[in-house]
């Protein structure tokens, strides 16, 4: 929560170093796979251009884009469904992400 002590911050740039923390994160449960967690916080966290700088550090780290949740999605299977996601799949196609469907036909 926000306040006189921590005013809301909109549109602050974000460093390499602060981005990367994303790759740091780990997931509650131990039965999550920890790379669709660190996609999942970064997709709902960051902004468009954030997020394409996380997955080229994502993919640097040798980290998977791949990785499925409980469900057996993708992180690309759950971000299609948004309708406003199109420059987060874009970012993600681009760096090599498959859906779970596309990973069955392999």
């Amino acid at each position: 929560m926000s306040g006189p002590e921590q005013p809301k911050v909109i549109g602050e740039e974000l460093s390499d170093e602060r981005i990367r923390g994303f790759l740091d994160l780990s997931p509650y449960d131990s039965q999550d796979n920890a790379d669709f967690f660190v996609l999942i916080r970064a997709y709902q966290a960051l902004r468009e251009g954030d997020f394409e700088r996380l997955v080229a550090f994502f993919v640097d780290a040798g980290r998977d884009l791949n990785a499925r949740n409980r469900e057996g999605q993708t992180i690309l299977d759950h971000i299609a469904e948004h309708r406003r996601s199109a420059a987060y799949v874009a970012s993600l196609k681009q760096a090599g992400a498959k859906t779970s469907a596309q990973l069955a036909d392999a």
